[in-house]
């Protein structure tokens, strides 16, 4: 995904009719420095993105000059200061928080820890045929190390391109977040014992072992509560923005954009 830059913009006058607030129009030059911020793989995705924004923002402005909010705040502070005061949205009680715990346990428990060793037969992700060769490579491997005609640590000195060959392939201790994502997701869900596949990733290919295995242990109540009632919170403020956003655009009268609004109001 491409960052357009503010300076190099393409605007796509004409495909799409003027933006409007009520009786405010939204500047296209406005629309066109504000797509910076909004990054896509076309310039009329980003100059949509970027209309929207804008009119969230005017809504929000519009509304603070109904409320006689103090014009010598800036912007941003105005803004801050009408969802304060408009939403009203009450803090998550005992009750919702304890039911959100009790029906969500495996949210809850302490990561899974295991022990890892590897074999990385290197390839770069654009080598199409070196990709190949070493997939070959660790299908005999992996054949060679289930028939017991080879041992684990001498394939990984010998064939590795890890620096973990040299403690036999071993990467120690790993949780969730240690290693890169196309590696952590099937590795984290496996059972102790060689792996029957090769598990691929921007490095190349990757024979695994998982030498021990530490499922997360539930979590008491009382150690997750502030992250509950904070997310309780988060999730019912950001619901009660976009109703309140869906109210004023209907009041006012939006055109020239979709309106869909994202959950988080200010701003995508």
């Amino acid at each position: 995904m491409q960052l357009i830059p503010t300076g190099e913009a393409e605007k796509p006058r004409n495909r799409f009719p003027p933006v409007t607030v009520g009786d405010t129009l939204i500047n296209e030059d406005d629309i066109a420095r504000e797509m910076q911020y909004h990054p896509a793989d076309e310039a009329a995705t980003a100059w949509h993105d970027a209309a929207k924004s804008l009119v969230i923002r005017q809504l929000l402005l519009d509304q603070a000059t109904l409320l006689n909010l103090p014009e010598e705040l800036d912007e941003e502070d105005r803004i801050a200061k009408v969802l304060e005061s408009e939403l009203g949205v009450p803090d998550p009680t005992e009750q919702d928080c304890e039911r959100f715990f009790n029906a969500n346990p495996r949210r809850f428990c302490s990561p899974v820890v295991m022990a890892v060793s590897h074999i990385l037969l290197a390839a770069a992700p654009d080598d199409v045929a070196e990709l190949m060769r070493q997939e070959e490579v660790g299908d005999q491997l992996l054949k060679a190390l289930f028939e017991g005609r080879s041992r684990f640590d001498d394939l990984a000195k010998q064939y590795s391109a890890c620096e973990s060959r040299h403690q036999a392939g071993s990467l120690g201790q790993i949780s969730k977040g240690q290693t890169v994502d196309e590696f952590e997701r099937p590795v984290l869900n496996l059972k102790e014992g060689l792996h029957s596949e090769l598990i691929e990733t921007r490095y190349g290919y990757h024979i695994v072992r998982v030498d021990q295995r530490i499922d997360g242990q539930p979590l008491p109540y009382e150690h997750v509560k502030p992250k509950i009632r904070q997310y309780l919170s988060e999730s019912v403020t950001r619901r009660a923005c976009r109703q309140y956003l869906q109210v004023l655009a209907a009041e006012a009268g939006v055109k020239g954009v979709d309106l869909e609004l994202p959950d988080s109001p200010l701003m995508q």
